[in-house]
């Protein structure tokens, strides 16, 4: 698709509803969480390539524990392989992204604004100057070097996109990236209208589920607010909810619990 010029759809998933929606709906890739990646993901998935995420350091855990050396994302990324993972993003040092790479994982590397860099770029877009566009040509041409196969590429001025898609190897994953990026990636909560986080300058609203969700949690809490006070009151369960037994049957029963 990238030698083709053929643009592709990303989204951003977190609940099998969602995998599924974009499944449905043609969706080319998705990326998921490895928090919650599992069988029934990737199942609702359907025929999306998933690019499941490596979780980076203490932004989150496998098995309990945050992932550290290159050894740990060995073990996380063939775990979700074996769920069905197309792919791993992994963020970390270029000695374990190359590490993946040489066990003959598909990586995905992160170029512009990456959240677990925050510390040195702050969340803004990064390569508006030539010394940071420079900078991002050269962490592109690293990632192709050791064997990364695609970026996410997360807001970076279009015109410096442009020449990272058509002068690399890579498929770039163009996240307020331009029109010039291989994919156009957006996380669900934006693009349906109910996320609750800060929504970024790239984020488009195509349905606005916000408030058809709240109006659902709403009648969901008044819901188990009258189960609730159904029980408190011994309401609930009535007889038409009780399983029956005959007269002689708990007669012979009880008959049966005093002869011991």
């Amino acid at each position: 698709m990238k030698k083709n010029g053929d643009k592709i759809s990303m989204l951003y998933v977190s609940t099998p509803d969602e995998a599924a929606a974009a499944s449905a709906a043609g969706i080319h890739m998705l990326s998921i969480e490895g928090r919650v990646f599992d069988a029934e993901m990737r199942e609702a998935a359907g025929d999306c390539f998933v690019q499941v995420g490596l979780p980076y350091g203490g932004w989150g855990a496998f098995n309990g524990r945050p992932l550290a050396t290159a050894e740990d994302y060995l073990r996380a990324a063939f775990h979700y392989a074996a769920l069905g993972g197309d792919a791993y993003y992994c963020s970390a040092s270029y000695d374990i992204q190359k590490v993946l790479c040489d066990n003959h994982l598909a990586v995905v590397g992160h170029i512009g604004l990456i959240p677990s860099y925050i510390t040195w770029t702050g969340w803004r877009a990064v390569g508006k100057t030539a010394d940071e566009a420079l900078a991002l040509w050269k962490h592109t041409q690293m990632l192709e070097k050791i064997g990364v196969f695609g970026a996410e590429l997360e807001v970076v001025p279009d015109r410096v996109a442009k020449y990272l898609t058509e002068n690399s190897s890579l498929l770039m994953l163009g996240m307020g990236a331009g029109k010039y990026a291989d994919a156009q990636y957006l996380f669900t909560e934006d693009v349906c209208g109910y996320g609750k986080n800060h929504k970024p300058r790239h984020g488009k609203v195509y349905a606005d589920l916000g408030a058809k969700m709240k109006e659902l949690q709403d009648a969901r809490i008044q819901a188990f607010k009258d189960y609730k006070a159904d029980v408190d009151n011994g309401g609930y369960p009535a007889a038409e909810y009780t399983v029956p037994i005959k007269d002689e049957e708990f007669d012979g029963f009880m008959q049966g619990v005093s002869q011991g």
